[in-house]
């Protein structure tokens, strides 16, 4: 598994486009899938967020999402498309509850909206990405390029 700042270092061709496209939907707007046991797995949308070479996401404390996250902390995430470059990037790995309230504090201070106590706070490692690129949207199928953590 691997920071945000790692994967970053070691796959900046995709981690570029991940932060463009986070960067560019709605402040941070991506599609989480979580699971939990055996049971089906749940898709959300949330907002992230990259701060100081971290992958974060506050997410609702009475969720579903945040007892998936908390039972078994394994997740995948999709990038929303760009219409004009329609590229997109998805991530594996696991959740980290944040419960250090200087690094809860440091995080939400530059926050998209305002955190209160009814949010938890996780930070997401990579265990690894998938850049699938086109050109535009008729573009068929799209070139990927991928990463894996070393170890995973």
């Amino acid at each position: 598994m691997a920071t945000w700042g790692e994967f970053a270092d070691a796959a900046p061709d995709i981690a570029n486009e991940a932060r463009r496209l986070i960067d560019g939907w709605g402040r941070g707007g991506v599609l989480l899938a979580t699971v939990r046991g055996d049971e089906l797995p749940r898709i959300h949308p949330i907002t992230v967020a990259i701060i100081d070479g971290r992958l974060y996401a506050f997410v609702i404390a009475d969720s579903p999402k945040r007892r998936s996250l908390e039972i078994d902390g394994r997740y995948a995430m999709h990038t929303h498309q760009d219409p004009a470059a329609p590229d997109e990037v998805a991530f594996r790995g696991r959740a980290r509850l944040v419960d250090d309230p200087d690094e809860r504090s440091r995080v939400a201070a530059g926050w998209a909206f305002t955190v209160d106590d009814s949010y938890t706070l996780f930070e997401f490692s990579i265990e690894n990405a998938l850049l699938g690129a086109r050109a535009t949207a008729d573009d068929w199928p799209p070139v990927y390029t991928s990463w894996r953590a070393t170890g995973s």
